[in-house]
């Protein structure tokens, strides 16, 4: 990949302002920050749910990890949408 030039003629990095990479790196951490959000609150959701069928953890801790989950869902799924519409890109 090429570099660009900024106004002194010095060459730009990989991840300094003004370059693409440093555009899509939010967009990355935003994604992996999500991806491992519902990834822990699906793995707390089976786990409350399995407690609750062993009968060693209370329902209500499963209801929370289960809406928790599907605010999460929802909000991932919302983010991916608003960002296909602003970047041009066709939805995923």
């Amino acid at each position: 990949m090429g570099t660009r030039q900024d106004h002194e003629g010095q060459e730009l990095g990989d991840l300094e302002p003004g370059t693409r990479q440093r555009a899509q790196l939010r967009a990355r951490v935003v994604d992996i920050a999500s991806t491992a959000l519902c990834v822990v609150l699906a793995l707390w959701a089976v786990w409350s749910i399995v407690g609750v069928a062993r009968g060693t953890a209370e329902w209500a801790y499963s209801a929370v990890a289960c809406v928790l989950l599907a605010a999460a869902l929802t909000a991932r799924t919302v983010g991916l949408r608003r960002g296909d519409v602003r970047s041009g890109r066709p939805g995923r």
